[in-house]
């Protein structure tokens, strides 16, 4: 395990799981890593170990299925980075994760700071990566932990549900498998706490981190 100092470790507990375990551990669920839309939750994510190579294994799989089609590779590669969500306590960490996986992105893309694409993939991190606490599902600021569920409608065109954190927990309690958002439709627990229209990359850009002056349908 590595560590940035040993006061850190006497006050939070942390640790950094060192790349080739990480890599290890990701091959155990290979086919899920290498599923673009497969979405993965690190509670404690650091500065971003496990989801910077799971974002990379997603982008690959992209390059694999869209690598001939620019439009769809660049849509296809934004769905990737929607499907990965983190939780850290330490500002700190969630600054430094937000900022890896932008780079993975933009760097395979050849993205731009200026370009939209590059706009939305911040604002798609800002909302994915939480600054929060993992066990008492609550944010810095003592708000409940809130994940947007992400889709590709095809046509440019992203769906956005959000759900509260405490309530997908208990999916186990109606589903032993599948994914975070699995089976949502089995349960009145599972229903958005709001649902966004479609937006396309230039309105995602353009969202601010206020977002309740989006309209819900």
């Amino acid at each position: 395990m590595l560590i940035k100092s040993k006061q850190r470790v006497a006050d939070h507990g942390e640790v950094f799981t060192p790349p080739w375990l990480v890599g290890a551990m990701l091959d155990l669920v290979k086919g899920e890593t290498e599923r673009i839309d497969s979405r993965f939750l690190e509670p404690a994510c650091g500065s971003g170990n496990f989801l910077v190579p799971v974002l990379q294994r997603k982008l690959a799989a992209v390059e694999i299925k869209f690598g001939k089609s620019g439009h769809e590779r660049r849509h296809y590669a934004l769905l990737a980075l929607m499907c990965c969500y983190g939780i850290e306590l330490l500002q700190d960490n969630i600054t430094e994760c937000r900022a890896n996986m932008l780079e993975v992105l933009s760097g395979y893309l050849k993205l731009e700071e200026t370009e939209d694409l590059y706009r939305a993939a911040a604002y798609v991190l800002s909302q994915n990566l939480v600054h929060g606490d993992a066990l008492t599902m609550r944010t810095c600021d003592e708000q409940a932990i809130r994940f947007a569920e992400w889709g590709y409608l095809g046509k440019g065109k992203f769906q956005r549900r959000d759900f509260r954190l405490d309530a997908l927990a208990q999916s186990s309690a109606f589903s032993q498998e599948g994914t975070l958002f699995a089976h949502l439709a089995r349960h009145d627990i599972f229903v958005p706490v709001k649902t966004y229209p479609p937006m396309t990359v230039s309105e995602l850009a353009y969202m601010s981190a206020a977002d309740d002056s989006v309209e819900v349908v």
